[in-house]
């Protein structure tokens, strides 16, 4: 199948690396007119010059009044994807007040602003897909060491569902993404923050997964798309887990 996101006019989050990025490629590949945000401007730049469906602009997700200039200039959108987030590691013993207030900020306050800012464009044409990532660190599994990060997660999740009731009669639909282990940049920064050997950490990490293996980006860009598509205009406020059986 292609042009599954023909005519359509996608907003993404975080989009300078990994999921985010892998996509906006999927996006522009199947039709779709992609704005591309991040806070890193040498990756949207390299972003951009992969795909001429790709404009990109600078966002800093905390930031409300920079999600509202952005949504006034260049909405209105078919498509939502909050791929932003930021992982703490740490016991509820580890986690300091900023810390705490960084993950929410993040995680949870940057998806409030953001589709509180898309949905009345999305309600006065009666269509739209709004798609958050939480994560299977949330209320799907509990995570040792992850405290802050699963509470945002399970947030998010609840987030979701009540956009999902609210609007589920106006054209509007809101499904989560929940990801197991993906071999990121992100996650690759985490990994050579620890202590030990760096090949090492990353074994551990595998060996964790059922499969034997990561997921990569595109196998969640994959889902992503399918959520964004007509293709699933009977699915909303359900939480997708893509997680290689990590959590049975």
């Amino acid at each position: 199948m292609s042009g599954r996101l023909a005519n359509k006019y996608a907003l993404i989050t975080a989009a300078g690396a990994g999921i985010g990025r892998a996509t906006a490629l999927a996006f522009a590949r199947e039709g779709a007119k992609v704005l591309a945000t991040d806070i890193n401007a040498e990756a949207l730049a390299s972003l951009a010059a992969e795909h001429p469906a790709i404009t990109t602009r600078s966002l800093d997700v905390t930031q409300a009044e920079q999600i509202q200039t952005l949504v006034n200039e260049t909405g209105p959108f078919d498509v939502l994807f909050n791929c932003a987030g930021y992982v703490h590691a740490g016991t509820i013993l580890d986690t300091d007040e900023a810390s705490w207030r960084r993950s929410f900020a993040i995680n949870v306050n940057s998806m409030f602003h953001l589709c509180k800012a898309v949905l009345p464009g999305m309600l006065e044409r009666g269509r739209g897909s709004i798609i958050n990532m939480s994560s299977v660190a949330s209320s799907i599994k509990g995570v040792p060491n992850r405290f802050a990060y699963t509470a945002t997660k399970a947030a998010v999740i609840g987030l979701t569902r009540s956009i999902a009731a609210d609007y589920v009669a106006r054209g509007v639909r809101c499904n989560a993404i929940c990801p197991g282990t993906v071999k990121t940049p992100s996650l690759g920064d985490r990994v050579r923050a620890l202590a030990g050997d760096e090949e090492a950490n990353w074994r551990s990490f595998v060996q964790r997964q059922p499969m034997g293996r990561l997921g990569e980006p595109e196998e969640i860009a994959a889902l992503a798309l399918y959520l964004a598509a007509d293709e699933s205009a009977f699915t909303t406020g359900t939480v997708h887990v893509v997680d290689g059986g990590w959590s049975n």
